[in-house]
């Protein structure tokens, strides 16, 4: 069996891919993966040996170039076509296609496993782009929701509305230039009937009765060996556990000089500091030796040595940090990461900052809470009951339903 993992997004939305790709090899089946050409990606992906397939920009340099939100259509018109560019000759002899990543990019990526008859699965990291009764949707830069409609299912309707407006045009166009007919609703043609929550039900729970039939598979996980770096391993061992400071694939945090701010408000706990560059690019402050900056590590390694994790709420930061038993100081700059922000405060095993601009005094005051050894306790609870079978449980399934019924084009 042949399959293709295709996504358009940060590192959090290619690490999950990896964890899948190694478990299908391991079922017998062949992989690739559709990415962003970044060279970490097409890295980490070559490093567990499985094929990339580059697909559009860069996905820093999307990011990073941080255009007004009017441009967001252009934008997305440029990633939808890229997707069909791609995948249409990625997918042959494929028999099935797994999507996530940006909307758009999604919407691509199953448009070309429409027509080429293709099985297809789609998956989300995280809940709040999936409807529900529970939870309101997650609004898009630059096109707000009314402050004075509440409901959820409302609110649904609008952000359904508000995808066909900013993504509908271009879908169709590139639909109809393979010959299939217009999506209607974007937002659900995305999704499907069946999508799959690739998270912790712990972390992530998903509430039923909603209205979708949803499979949570539990997270994507690979197990990560790569042992740490000689030099931080001695910074580690020099000392008391440090705390890590870090905020993944977020090219600027709301807060200006955000290594200074997390480094005086770490100091002022009384600890050292592991500050990962990420793409906001931290550095040190100083040339003190109570501080160490890495670059790409293994984190489910490192987040075991320290005392608190100090980041910006990935769903994967996020999972990781928790498995660890890590307690966590969440500093959500935008999307979903209030959300895990909440979710971490409500599981008591770290604490949310009030927003995304800290202090030193209000992100001190907040790691003050997180390294209590009541969080400390709460954090190892709760870290034996994160499964680390997500990735199986989703191969397995998606083999299985290839198996049962295969699609001919």
């Amino acid at each position: 069996m042949r399959v293709l993992l295709s996504t358009y997004g940060s590192r959090g939305d290619v690490e999950p891919l990896v964890a899948i790709a190694v478990q299908l090899r391991a079922l017998g089946a062949e992989v690739r993966v559709c990415a962003p050409p970044d060279e970490d990606f097409a890295r980490r992906l070559a490093g567990v040996g499985v094929p990339m397939v580059p697909v559009g920009q860069s996905a820093r340099a999307l990011t990073t170039a941080a255009p007004p939100p009017s441009s967001l259509p252009e934008r997305a018109a440029a990633v939808i076509a890229s997707q069909f560019d791609a995948i249409t000759a990625a997918a042959e002899g494929c028999d099935a296609l797994v999507a996530t990543g940006m909307l758009p990019a999604a919407a691509g990526a199953l448009s070309v496993a429409e027509k080429l008859g293709i099985r297809s699965v789609s998956v989300t990291f995280q809940q709040l782009t999936l409807p529900s009764p529970y939870h309101s949707p997650l609004a898009y830069a630059g096109r707000p929701f009314p402050p004075e409609v509440t409901d959820n299912r409302e609110l649904w309707d609008l952000d359904a509305q508000n995808i066909n407006a900013l993504f509908g045009a271009a879908l169709n166009t590139n639909r109809a230039a393979i010959g299939l007919p217009p999506v209607e609703n974007v937002r659900d043609y995305v999704i499907g009937d069946q999508p799959w929550l690739a998270t912790d039900p712990i972390l992530d729970p998903w509430r039923e009765p909603a209205d979708l039939d949803v499979v949570q598979t539990g997270a994507w996980i690979v197990p990560d060996i790569r042992p740490l770096p000689d030099d931080l391993e001695a910074f580690l061992d020099a000392g008391a556990p440090p705390v890590y400071a870090g905020f993944g694939s977020m090219p600027m945090l709301a807060t200006k000089d955000a290594a200074q701010v997390v480094i005086e408000a770490i100091r002022a706990q009384g600890h050292r500091a592991v500050v990962a560059r990420g793409w906001a690019d931290l550095a040190l402050i100083d040339d003190r030796d109570d501080c160490f900056v890495v670059g790409e590590v293994n984190h489910q390694t490192l987040f075991g040595r320290v005392a608190a994790v100090v980041h910006h709420g990935g769903a994967g930061t996020t999972t990781t940090a928790t498995r660890a038993g890590a307690p966590q100081v969440v500093v959500p700059q935008a999307a979903d990461q209030p959300y895990w922000a909440g979710r971490v405060a409500e599981l008591g095993i770290g604490t949310a900052h009030d927003g995304p601009t800290p202090t030193v005094e209000s992100l001190s005051a907040a790691l003050e809470t997180a390294l209590t050894p009541e969080t400390g306790a709460r954090t190892t609870a709760v870290a034996g009951t994160i499964r680390a079978d997500g990735a199986m449980v989703a191969a397995t399934l998606l083999l299985d339903a290839i198996s049962r019924a295969p699609v001919s084009a």
